[in-house]
């Protein structure tokens, strides 16, 4: 499995539901896509089923039933996709993506205050590796 892999929205939703709570029989899996969208059983089989040969999953049977997990782990996924968004939509500007998320809704005070936080936690970086550079 390449380090780049950028699942399809629908692969997505079946690796979020394995970080939640790994292993699941396909059904469980199911149950929980259901609750959130209107998906067929066989679709989500047939897509976990896909997502095996890829290598994307794991499976083991568990008596009758095969229960899968991922090793795929979530931040190096989500680090690939933020990556390739970044690249392709922002032209490489992280500056012009928080802007356009941060303009996308309405942060609370806490996030606000977090991400006071990382700017200074940031500048301050920035001031050591110019100090250690020179």
């Amino acid at each position: 499995m390449p380090n780049s892999y950028q699942p399809s929205d629908s692969e997505l939703d079946i690796l979020r539901v394995l970080w939640n709570s790994q292993p699941l029989s396909v059904r469980q899996v199911h149950e929980q896509l259901a609750k959130e969208k209107d998906v067929g059983y066989t679709t989500t089989l047939k897509q976990m089923q896909r997502m095996l040969e890829k290598g994307v999953l794991e499976r083991r049977a568990e008596g009758r039933t095969h229960l899968y997990s991922t090793p795929l782990q979530a931040p190096k996924v989500q680090r690939s996709m933020l990556g390739r968004l970044l690249d392709k939509a922002f032209g490489g500007s992280s500056f012009d993506l928080v802007m356009q998320a941060l303009g996308q809704s309405e942060p609370s005070e806490e996030e606000l205050d977090r991400l006071e936080q990382f700017v200074q936690e940031k500048k301050k970086q920035k001031r050591h590796d110019k100090d250690t550079d020179g």
